[in-house]
């Protein structure tokens, strides 16, 4: 039986840089043609890796927004909650990990906050995320700034 971990959580807070509907708008027209907001071409990369190591890889395409529903796919990330009265929307990483990556936003009147948490496996997955951790800080934290200014 496989030793259970803790969660990783990482979680930014964003101040809004304009209204509140118009990032909650930017967050629900995330993937597909409109890209990751920030790094598209590593989250692309990524997916290359992943297609390499037997994953689904970068599967380009979503449904519009008003049409989106819990099971749907964005890319390579499927949604598992949406609330449109709360703005809140959570993805589960469809990408061959040693765990499960969530990805959370939620929108205030006043902040973004943006929530990344990893359920590793076992040891390896700690090891793994300490390991892409630098980048996924960046790439994370960057793609929150670029979603709170609207």
């Amino acid at each position: 039986m496989k030793k259970s971990t803790k969660p990783i959580e990482e979680t930014f807070e964003f101040p809004l840089k304009s209204g509140p509907a118009q990032v909650w708008q930017k967050i629900i027209n995330i993937g597909g043609e409109n890209g990751w907001y920030y790094g598209t071409a590593l989250w692309k990369l990524r997916g290359i890796v992943d297609r390499l190591m037997g994953g689904i890889g970068y599967r380009k395409g979503r449904k519009p927004p008003h049409l989106l529903q819990v099971g749907d796919a964005i890319d390579f990330w499927r949604l598992c909650s949406l609330d449109r009265e709360k703005r809140s929307m959570k993805l589960l990483a469809e990408m061959k990990l040693p765990g499960k990556v969530y990805l959370e936003w939620t929108v205030d009147q006043t902040t973004l906050v943006q929530k990344t948490t990893f359920l590793p496996n076992d040891k390896k997955g700690k090891a793994y995320w300490v390991m892409v951790r630098p980048l996924h800080y960046l790439v994370f934290k960057l793609m929150g700034k670029s979603i709170a200014r609207g």
